[in-house]
């Protein structure tokens, strides 16, 4: 089944195929973008759906297609949805475990037409890849089933995806991708790592989800100086992004997202791998908004009522005067406690490594130096409202370059 994918993607490739969402005009719908491991009991994000999708007894459509086992994972996203207050049902696309063939589920006219109704679409987890070979043609076009799915976003309705639901929410997604390091030392190529999403969101946009828990938002990087993509946004797990009129992004649920900006960032063609200047980096966090087109971040109410973080203020007072560093940049929440540290800290500067331990213990291995630094526009704001510390950072600057790490120890 991969070699087939890997045709179909390749095949759309050399059409030019982006989405093929090929809107008349503006769709009038919300997207909820979940980066994943979403709780059944996160109710703000659920409820918030529902809401989304017309209020209570609101129709959502269920795709499980990107899971392995896709009635199980479509029967427990329905009983989520169900508690929060929706009338969801689940729509059998899938390639496999289920006894459905989804070449004519994609062409079956009541099962469009229910679709259609729909106040909303929930594309669950799994593998993105499946769902863009059931809904779109070995030619690269839309089936009349995504052609619904369409309709019901152009007109006001909801499109919601959680991890693989929420990497086909923009034009390029990942498909096939090995993990961060590796994607760091060996690039990306259209048709092989990466493909074509389904282009719900700008096209100028990049979407990752599981982006701070794994790292992944250095990979999103890669993928977006290897398209041309100039911004890019990843997602926490168990967090969504409501976006409102194809612009407006709000935060709700656990964590935040990283806004990635590549627009004044540079690449040194001497170097040899992956590498960046001057990039920039922000953290939203839950109850701030932000502006895709305008790239302005609103701290929630709470941080506007609390402490702005200026460094380049007379009124700045850091809490810490200490060499920031970490060995494993691409750890859970590295990033994040990293940038929250900096927010803080006297010192300007901040270092991260990525790199390979088991290799570096006992020999030298290729890794990458992430180092972010305060400038002239770095802003932030805190709040303890929550009972915890809450953060938001806005155009911290980070460079990229390949470094030799090791070896860590010598046997004596």
């Amino acid at each position: 089944m991969k070699s087939s994918r890997m045709c179909f993607f390749a095949l759309a490739c050399w059409l030019g195929w982006a989405g093929m969402c090929s809107a008349e005009e503006p769709p009038q719908g919300s997207l909820v973008i979940i980066g994943g491991a979403l709780r059944f009991d996160e109710d703000v994000i659920w409820e918030r759906v529902v809401e989304l999708a017309g209020g209570k007894g609101a129709k959502v459509a269920v795709f499980p297609t990107a899971s392995i086992n896709p009635l199980r994972t479509g029967a427990r996203a329905s009983a989520a949805l169900q508690a929060a207050g929706g009338q969801p049902f689940l729509v059998p696309v899938a390639l496999e475990k289920i006894d459905v063939d989804y070449h004519k589920a994609v062409e079956d006219p009541a099962l469009i037409a229910q679709v259609r109704e729909a106040g909303a679409i929930f594309f669950t987890g799994g593998e993105q890849s499946r769902i863009v070979q059931a809904l779109v043609t070995a030619d690269g076009k839309n089936t009349p089933l995504l052609d619904a799915v369409w309709d019901l976003y152009r007109k006001g309705g909801v499109i919601v995806g959680t991890s693989a639901g929420a990497a086909v929410m923009s034009h390029v997604m990942y498909r096939d991708a090995r993990n961060v390091l590796e994607t760091l030392k060996k690039g990306v190529s259209m048709g092989h790592e990466i493909g074509y999403g389904l282009g719900f969101l700008d096209s100028t946009w990049f979407v990752e989800q599981h982006s701070l828990n794994r790292g992944r938002f250095a990979r999103a990087m890669a993928a977006m100086q290897s398209q041309g993509l100039k911004f890019g946004i990843g997602v926490a797990e168990n967090t969504a992004l409501v976006v409102t009129g194809g612009k407006h992004v709000k935060v709700i649920g656990d964590h935040g997202a990283v806004v990635m900006d590549l627009s004044q960032a540079s690449v040194d063609p001497k170097v040899q791998g992956f590498n960046l200047k001057n990039a920039r980096i922000s953290y939203i966090d839950r109850g701030d908004e932000f502006d895709l087109a305008t790239l302005v971040v609103t701290p929630s109410k709470e941080k506007q009522g609390d402490a702005k973080l200026d460094p380049n203020s007379d009124d700045f007072h850091p809490e810490f005067d200490d060499r920031l560093f970490t060995n494993d940049i691409l750890g859970n929440n590295a990033v994040c406690d990293l940038l929250k540290k900096l927010m803080i800290n006297k010192t300007g500067e901040a270092i991260g490594l990525a790199f390979d331990g088991s290799q570096a213990a006992t020999a030298t291995t290729q890794g990458f130096e992430f180092r972010f630094y305060r400038d002239k526009d770095t802003v932030g704001w805190h709040t303890e409202a929550f009972g915890g510390e809450d953060f938001t950072i806005a155009n911290m600057h980070l460079d990229v370059r390949p470094v030799t790490v090791g070896p860590l120890f010598v046997t004596k």
